[in-house]
């Protein structure tokens, strides 16, 4: 029989971990199914078996493919896991903005400085791995710095030796998070975007200083450095392309672009790297409308799409009746043919944000 998580002297695994196989077996004893005999094993079957082979009855637009919970050669969650963890609109919310995010806007309000609030996201999305020197000298840094430090201090944690492998950490070359040793050699990244896009398995070296090594925890990785990055390739791609400055998280992260266009038009963007379109849809609220804009999107990087062809319908079928004729989901390829559309049938040289013809 399970044993009560509050009950182990000393126990060998955090609390949620005991409870999930607690649940399982509890679970599995119900349905008349063989259940696993440990938490090894219940890791055992997260790595090897999609959730379409689990004792579960969920609808078919919840189950991701063949998808699995865990890496089978880092032992770590996947993101997919940690959408089903905490389902939100936005997971982190309840794990990390509540309390970090929420702390950084309220500091930031207070002191009437929205581009503190850009550059202390800007800093979690750009930097997730700070060495103690970096951490130290960010209290000089007018940006953000200066403001929000004992924030940033505490969204960052020493990273466990497990990341070190003689003597060296590594840093993915595209997300600059820590990688992660293989046991048989090589390294991993852990976001999805990363080991798809077969970025290179050794990484950047990185020795530790004598303040040591630090990183973000692992959902902020994960759900602000790589929405992040998602957000600012795409505002990058709207310069590059179009000569379009985007606003990034404006008027303290109303939504995470604001698109000038011809004809004083904007429009609000939110963009997401999620594996699941069902929760995605299922917990999305109403964009904020200050600043105002035209139209609202949701825009999902391509990938996404070519791992799950029903991405689309997914979300459709999901997505709230308040919210069907108020938002358009795109992939950020379809969105930017959207916008050279839309430059080219309303240009208007007077546009802040539009390049003349």
């Amino acid at each position: 029989m399970p044993v009560p998580a509050e009950d182990l002297p000393n126990p060998v695994y955090p609390a949620k971990v005991r409870n999930a196989y607690n649940r399982l077996v509890l679970h599995c004893l119900r349905q008349g199914e063989e259940p696993p005999g440990s938490v090894p094993q219940m890791v055992r079957w997260a790595c090897e078996r999609p959730l379409t082979e689990w004792p579960l009855r969920l609808s078919p637009d919840a189950f991701p493919g063949t998808a699995l919970l865990v890496d089978p050669d880092t032992r770590l969650p996947h993101q997919l896991c940690l959408e089903w963890e905490v389902s939100a609109a936005d997971p982190v919310a309840e794990i990390f903005e509540n309390e970090r995010i929420r702390e950084a806007l309220a500091v930031c309000r207070a002191a009437k400085a929205p581009q503190a609030y850009t550059a202390f996201r800007a800093l979690l999305t750009s930097r997730p791995v700070l060495t103690g020197s970096e951490l130290a000298l960010l209290g000089g840094d007018p940006d953000c710095g200066m403001l929000l430090l004992d924030v940033i201090k505490r969204c960052y944690e020493p990273v466990p030796a497990s990341y070190l492998r003689r003597g060296t950490y590594r840093q993915c070359a595209r997300c600059r998070c820590l990688m992660v040793p293989l046991l048989h050699g090589g390294y991993r990244c852990e976001l999805d975007r990363c080991r798809r896009d077969g970025t290179s398995d050794e990484g950047m070296p990185l020795c530790a200083d004598k303040g040591g090594v630090f990183q973000l925890s692992r959902p902020p990785r994960v759900f602000i450095t790589s929405h992040g990055l998602a957000e600012t390739d795409l505002q990058t791609a709207l310069g590059e392309r179009f000569g379009i400055t985007a606003e990034m998280w404006p008027n303290y992260d109303a939504y995470d672009l604001r698109v000038p266009l011809p004809g004083r038009r904007h429009w609000a963007v939110y963009v997401k790297d999620r594996v699941n379109p069902v929760l995605l849809a299922r917990s999305l609220k109403p964009f904020r409308n200050d600043p105002p804009y035209d139209r609202a999107f949701l825009v999902v990087p391509r990938y996404r799409f070519r791992d799950n062809e029903a991405y689309g319908r997914q979300f459709r079928r999901n997505l709230q009746e308040n919210l069907v004729d108020r938002l358009t989901l795109l992939d950020d390829g379809d969105f930017l043919r959207l916008v050279a559309d839309e430059i080219s049938t309303r240009r208007d040289p007077r546009t802040e944000g539009g390049r003349r013809a």
